[in-house]
């Protein structure tokens, strides 16, 4: 039979244990990312020369133009002028292999990169599981070279370099697969 004395603990416990969990924890977390972690705290915002927020180095975003590397496919278009606004947004298509419309999808990437004379690759015509994916492998990179030199006049071997230089390794590495964040690559070219 369970006494006030018991009754009582119990409540002690339950609040010690949310006053921990529920306020103590997520304050030491926030302290200490502000103090020794600010740029990842705060979304790893890539802002411009003005201070203006251009995106984050986490979240892909789409690029169409030929004088842009091209990011990855995704299932959402999260930065379009439509869907303005809308923030913390992912989605995959959840279609099965044997799904005709994944099936569709594949084909019109694959047909839009031959026409741009891109050789497709795995991340330039499948989505990410989350359709928030940064990044690109080196090789799909590589792929895109000719068609921005063609569109900014620019060496082949230049913007070889520059996707040299922003080729990110495996992580401790040994995880991962090498790769290259399409936000900053883009922002590197419009330096150029």
């Amino acid at each position: 039979m369970l006494s006030i004395n018991d009754f009582l603990k119990a409540i002690r416990v339950t609040f010690i244990l949310w006053t921990i969990t529920a306020i103590i924890y997520p304050l030491f977390i926030l302290i200490f990312g502000q103090i020794f972690l600010p740029y990842q705290a705060n979304g790893s915002l890539i802002k411009d020369n003005q201070n203006n927020i251009i995106g984050s180095s986490l979240i892909g975003q789409p690029f169409q133009s030929d004088k842009y590397f091209w990011s990855r496919p995704s299932t959402i278009n999260y930065s379009t002028e439509e869907n303005a606004g809308i923030t913390g947004v992912s989605s995959a298509s959840n279609l099965a292999p044997s799904n005709p419309d994944l099936i569709k999808n594949i084909e019109t990437e694959i047909t839009k990169l031959r026409q741009a004379n891109i050789t497709p690759t795995a991340d330039l015509v499948y989505t990410s599981g989350s359709g928030l994916d940064p990044h690109i492998t080196p090789q799909s990179a590589l792929n895109q070279v000719d068609r921005i030199a063609i569109a900014r006049n620019l060496e082949s071997t230049q913007l070889q370099e520059l996707v040299k230089s922003h080729t990110e390794g495996r992580l401790l590495g040994i995880f991962g697969e090498p790769r290259i964040n399409i936000l900053k690559l883009n922002l590197e070219l419009d330096q150029l």
